[in-house]
């Protein structure tokens, strides 16, 4: 049998009924998304391998565990069959990742997550049947380039052809309802929410009129929110 150090006070079968979630490996990524979601509200079993990185996460995650991922049997001892969702988040070792992530699938885990750090390695997860591959380093340069180019304060790509963007309003759309502005047809894009300083943020109507010192997010073809980001 394997052995491993588990730092909680409960078995992680215990809490695996209550939506808990797996994460596999904890590294920057894999850390700052355990933490994240156990920020949340959600419960978290911390995996990894090495001794240093479980004892400073002990006390922060629900239970994190000393253990080697790519042995099925120390899988089926932490109970990870019986979780709803896991995160492969392991970067450093494309080998691990890729058996870990095999052996999760193979556990019939109902949604298992996993990082990729190479479109290569990424493929391979996919071909595997991992459910969702993300690519956090090449996500987050594809976001920063697009706010280095513009005037942008946050850039959110949804999917290949539609991104939401925050940025401020050009003074072609300030003092007058935004029904007589006719963003969409003039940019493509349409203004959805604004941000008022001392009242927060609300949904805007055809009646909204916006002001010098609002925020606003717009949402539309990527070249086109991008665009209109610059106008002012």
């Amino acid at each position: 049998m394997d052995k491993f150090a588990l730092f909680s006070r409960n078995h992680p079968n215990r809490i695996a009924e209550a939506g808990a979630v797996v994460v596999i490996g904890l590294g920057r990524f894999g850390s700052a998304l355990a933490l994240e979601l156990m920020a949340s509200g959600t419960e978290v079993l911390g995996i990894d391998d090495r001794e240093d990185i479980v004892q400073s996460h002990n006390g922060l995650l629900t239970h994190v565990v000393r253990a080697d991922s790519t042995k099925a049997e120390t899988l089926e001892q932490l109970g990870v069959p019986e979780f709803e969702r896991v995160v492969v988040a392991i970067g450093g070792d494309l080998q691990a990742s890729i058996l870990t992530a095999a052996l999760v699938l193979k556990l019939k885990v109902p949604t298992v997550w996993a990082k990729a750090v190479t479109d290569q390695h990424g493929e391979i997860l996919t071909q595997l049947g991992v459910h969702h591959v993300v690519y956090p380093e090449k996500d987050m340069g594809k976001r920063v380039a697009h706010l280095v180019r513009g005037a942008m304060q946050d850039y959110i790509e949804v999917g290949e052809n539609f991104a939401i963007v925050k940025t401020t309003p050009p003074a072609s759309v300030l003092g007058k309802p935004l029904g007589e502005t006719k963003v969409r047809a003039n940019h493509g894009i349409t203004i959805t929410a604004f941000e008022r300083p001392g009242t927060g943020w609300s949904y805007t109507t055809l009646d909204t009129v916006l002001e010098p010192g609002d925020i606003i997010l717009i949402a539309g073809q990527p070249d086109r929110v991008e665009a209109f980001s610059q106008l002012r």
